[in-house]
């Protein structure tokens, strides 16, 4: 079911139940961070590996703090600076926290959201809310409600409606290792602001099993037709045009219709690609394609995000 009824969200998840909530960045399966059968739960919800960890969400950061045995000074600077927002903090957990969630690992993935939906949720709850993206484990993520109820709304009671995900990518990640910034994930929050405030910083390879963090598979955000990345008038010669769709940055490619073909932004503005992409990979797959070819954005800002999940889409393919 699907409504906008604040309160009701609020007591299914008293009860132990789960419920697909808005963010600014992408649609969240929640459920009572502190209640292992809730979040066990979740993994069964999602068939999502129980290696791999789970954010916790909470209205502000003296709720964040009383969850984290450690607050490094560098971690409140930029804690101060992006939250709420796009941005997730590794940071030490108390053992309020249950394994379970953080896959054993001592650290735990810690957001504030922005949306005001999910603000207004958080503030009638007193427990902090396991929530990863709304959808089957490795699929692409949902950014309205409407995607979270094609894909999971026989298997959950309510989808609180909040509209459109205004971010559109799932936030960034980032830990802290002697005194530097090191990202997990690249996301909604780009790199670049992050340096702007805390200085260089290093990236963490993806992995292929036992993440440090949430999001780090090297494979994930797939659709189910393969997708294939280069330059869109080269894979094109490649490929039968017949059952091929085609996901471009800025302009699309002659000889495939346009009714098979989304462009992220004609006007190359990154948040806009950034923005639209779940949703365009989404589109596309609907089509009953055989292939999907698409090209990456420059990378910069957004773009090393969206390029992020380009390639870890188009990674289903060679691990085949």
């Amino acid at each position: 079911m699907i409504g906008t009824d604040i309160e009701q969200a609020a007591a299914l998840l008293r009860a132990g139940e789960l419920v697909a909530i808005p963010t600014e960045t992408v649609y969240g399966l929640a459920g009572n961070a502190l209640n292992e059968a809730t979040v066990t739960r979740i993994f069964e919800v999602k068939n999502r590996p129980y290696f791999d960890p789970l954010i916790v969400h909470v209205p502000n950061l003296e709720r964040l703090e009383a969850l984290s045995r450690s607050f490094p000074p560098l971690a409140r600077r930029l804690a101060e600076a992006f939250m709420p927002g796009p941005l997730t903090l590794l940071l030490p957990r108390t053992d309020a926290i249950p394994d379970l969630v953080t896959a054993g690992l001592p650290l735990a993935a810690f957001r504030v959201p922005e949306h005001p939906v999910a603000q207004a949720l958080l503030a009638q709850l007193d427990f902090p809310l396991a929530a990863p993206s709304a959808n089957p484990f490795g699929y692409i993520s949902p950014t309205t409600a409407q995607h979270v109820a094609q894909q999971l709304g026989e298997k959950i009671p309510y989808i609180l409606d909040g509209g459109a995900c205004t971010v559109g990518l799932e936030s960034t990640i980032i830990g802290f290792e002697d005194d530097a910034v090191v990202v997990y994930r690249k996301g909604g929050l780009a790199v670049e602001a992050i340096e702007a405030v805390a200085g260089p910083m290093r990236l963490r390879p993806h992995s292929s099993s036992n993440p440090a963090a949430p999001g780090m598979l090297k494979s994930h955000y797939a659709p189910g037709a393969p997708l294939v990345l280069g330059e869109l008038n080269e894979l094109t010669q490649q490929y039968s045009a017949a059952h091929t769709g085609i996901l471009a940055f800025r302009q699309g490619v002659p000889g495939i219709p346009a009714e098979r073909q989304v462009v992220l932004s004609p006007a190359g503005d990154m948040a806009e690609a950034a923005r639209r992409l779940f949703a365009a990979l989404r589109h596309l797959d609907g089509l009953g394609l055989e292939i999907i070819l698409a090209e990456l954005v420059p990378e910069e800002g957004l773009g090393r995000a969206v390029n992020d999940r380009l390639r870890r889409a188009a990674a289903r393919l060679s691990a085949d």
